[in-house]
């Protein structure tokens, strides 16, 4: 095994397995692949053309297409910020999302436009890696409804007791992990918790799905920190497993979409909104037909309100409304 300093401090490790350095333009990758294979050239051997022909072909696919991109600059390849690994694994992930998954990895793919920008924006003002917003894509696909078998809820997946114990806001008429900017705030934090705990990303993102606790217990029990090692073992969950192979696949196909045959895009965008603070007893229905605003817009710019209003216990909440809606939301609660 080797292991790979970055210039944050950050450690991977290489086991058979081929790995691009973070926060690297792919248009700089050539000269990194050549070096890394002459100094891993026993570990990377069976894979090392295929990926420079894959590089090359990211590259490639950027230069060619000018159309605006939401994923990365016209004039520039695609880049990481986090180390990149490029195995069998990840490869069985990529073909699943292009094929059985493909109509859901597509439709992700577009509301990333919507979201993927200011989930980047707060995890760069905490000097975090912007590429963790994609585990908000493998998680969600980006929807705050969306529910899993643990109940874990929205954007980020958090599960009751972490999201309390990051600030979010649960009870019957409230969940604030379906609050986009909250959410994304409380996951930002933990994930920089996780990081300072393990040290490397692939072990941060690993315990954000299975629980630090988990982690740590396998990390103590096998005597190591290496990430791949860890999923070898009969003990580590299949989940978990299979967590950072899917990461890295959508991260590979969402930087380049058309070369994986993704084109056409229809992209989504964040409806404009202002914040207004309602008194208790709102109902966002009724509100929303007054200001001359469809019903479902309103709604959707505030999942975290499970029913759809803000009950007359609650002195005042903010809520978000259509911008430019304000001077008619005054109206009706004058009226």
């Amino acid at each position: 095994m080797s292991v790979k300093d970055f210039p944050d401090g950050s450690k991977e490790e290489l086991d058979g397995h081929f790995l691009i350095p973070h926060n690297r333009p792919m248009c700089l990758l050539s000269f990194i692949f050549v070096f890394s294979l002459q100094a891993h050239a026993s570990v990377h051997n069976d894979n090392s053309e295929e990926l420079r022909q894959l590089v090359q072909k990211m590259v490639d696919s950027h230069a060619n297409d000018k159309r605006p991109s939401h994923f990365a600059p016209v004039d520039h390849g695609p880049s990481f910020d986090i180390p990149v690994t490029y195995n069998a694994k990840v490869k069985w992930w990529i073909n699943y999302f292009q094929s059985t998954n493909r109509k859901w990895f597509r439709l992700w793919m577009e509301r990333a436009s919507a979201y993927l920008p200011n989930m980047q924006r707060v995890l760069k003002s905490k000097n975090m890696p912007q590429d963790l917003a994609f585990v908000a894509m493998i998680e969600s696909g980006f929807s705050p409804h969306a529910v899993s078998s643990a109940d874990a809820v929205g954007y980020w997946q958090f599960i009751g007791p972490t999201a309390s114990r990051y600030g979010l806001q649960m009870s019957w008429w409230i969940d604030e992990r379906r609050d986009f900017n909250k959410s994304t705030g409380a996951a930002a934090h933990y994930l920089g918790d996780l990081y300072r705990q393990f040290k490397t990303w692939y072990l941060t993102a690993a315990a954000y799905n299975m629980g630090e606790g988990k982690l740590q217990r396998l990390i103590d029990r096998y005597k190591t920190r290496n990430y791949w090692e860890l999923a070898k073992q009969p003990d580590f969950p299949q989940e978990t497993r299979d967590y950072i192979p899917k990461l890295l696949a959508a991260m590979f196909i969402s930087k380049a979409p058309k070369l994986y045959g993704f084109d056409q895009l229809n992209f989504h965008s964040m409806s404009e909104y202002e914040y207004f603070t309602v008194p208790g007893g709102t109902d966002l229905v009724h509100l929303a037909h007054y200001i001359g605003a469809a019903s479902e817009s309103v709604l959707g710019m505030n999942p975290e309100l499970i029913k759809g209003l803000v009950p007359v216990s609650v002195k005042n909440h903010r809520i978000r409304i259509p911008k430019g809606l304000s001077a008619r939301a005054y109206d009706y609660f004058k009226e």
